[in-house]
């Protein structure tokens, strides 16, 4: 086999999906890019067993077809610092011995035949599959990603939850204390279904995502899930299991409500935090009037922090608990200038929701208090 192809060109495409490879495998070949030569076509995978990427890029003056793998860190690391400039692969098919010749030099390695590299399980016939925009995708999982649980005694909470809906297409994630719930009206399709994708492939998708204004075509069944975008296809195992009915825990009566700049709010928790136990990063939060007091301790080293900061309060006066990293993760992962904290008393969950909500999209996220000391 023999190609040429551009050195920048087929370092993006092995970065893109370099990063799904596992730093410790139980397959040696599993180390490896495997690549497949098809006319002028270079199709290059990367995989851990349970999540498999896909991409390909355009090559020239091919000669020969066939399947051959590469160690990743053998080709990642020599061509990250070579700058842009064809580059001349020659691969013997017999002892897979490659040569990459480059303008001031050649690269000499052994490769692995690929026909050793594991497959991967095609879905069903009966597979479902939705259609929607790469930002709408982005969005979902950006948003929810932080509040999935990392739990062994419940792995369907580890992952973000796909709802959909013919109207719509809501995402899902929670670790027990935390809830995110962002429902999209623009994704529309032809009957309910529903996964959970896991953590890592999730994270995959973030990164690839970013880089793409792609459509995106999302097919699944029972077990695993093919997402495909125009330039990388990912394949990867679903978690099984039946996701909570994470409606019946977002309370619908919570009778006081705080209107308050996002920023600033953030900004004071982020502050004030410092000072508390940082065992359980407890923060205070006090209602009164138009304000409102955040404040923290530290009893043992007796240390504390109390900053006040305007807002527009409807409700009786009250004191509430909440674990500080908690709270800036969830007012991290909002965009709007000003959110809305709706309450009940201080043992029931706190509603966070932006005042306005962007095109198409219904955000709620939830957090559950902590026990005030006093």
């Amino acid at each position: 086999m023999k190609f040429d192809v551009s050195s920048s060109a087929l370092m993006s495409r092995l970065q893109s999906i370099s990063k799904v490879i596992a730093s410790k495998n139980t397959l040696p070949i599993l180390d490896c890019f495997l690549f497949r030569l098809e006319d002028d076509k270079l199709t290059i995978v990367a995989s851990d067993v349970e999540t498999r990427l896909i991409t390909s890029v355009k090559v020239m003056n091919a000669q020969g077809s066939g399947l051959f793998a590469v160690s990743a860190k053998m080709l990642l690391e020599p061509l990250k610092k070579l700058p842009e400039q064809p580059l001349t692969f020659d691969i013997n098919d017999e002892n897979m011995e490659i040569f990459i010749y480059f303008e001031n030099g050649k690269y000499n390695f052994i490769g692995q035949k690929g026909d050793t590299y594991p497959q991967q399980k095609a879905l069903t016939d009966t597979c479902s599959s939705i259609a929607l925009k790469s930002q709408i995708l982005l969005n979902g999982i950006g948003r929810a990603l932080f509040a999935a649980a990392e739990d062994e005694l419940r792995p369907v909470m580890n992952g973000v939850y796909f709802d959909i809906q013919t109207d719509s297409l809501t995402f899902v994630a929670s670790d027990g204390h935390k809830l995110v719930r962002l429902r999209n009206s623009a994704v529309q399709s032809e009957g309910r279904a529903s996964f959970i994708l896991p953590k890592k492939p999730a994270n995959l998708l973030k990164n690839l995502l970013s880089k793409s204004d792609d459509p995106v075509e999302i097919r699944f069944d029972e077990n695993n899930a093919c997402v495909a975008t125009e330039n990388f296809e990912m394949v990867c195992r679903l978690i099984e299991g039946r996701y909570p009915n994470y409606n019946s825990v977002i309370p619908q009566e919570n009778p006081n409500r705080v209107t308050i700049e996002r920023l600033p709010l953030l900004n004071a928790l982020e502050r004030v935090s410092v000072f508390s136990n940082p065992a359980s990063s407890l923060v205070k939060l006090q209602l009164i009037g138009n304000r409102i007091v955040v404040s923290a301790q530290d009893i043992d080293f007796s240390t504390s922090a109390e900053e006040k900061i305007l807002c527009q309060y409807e409700g009786e006066e009250l004191s509430i608990g909440f674990k500080a990293t908690f709270l800036v993760e969830i007012l991290d992962n909002i965009n709007a200038n000003e959110i809305v904290l709706a309450l009940a008393d201080p043992s029931r969950a706190g509603v966070i929701v932006p005042v306005e909500n962007e095109e198409n999209e219904d955000l709620l996220m939830l957090l559950m208090p902590m026990v005030l000391n006093d």
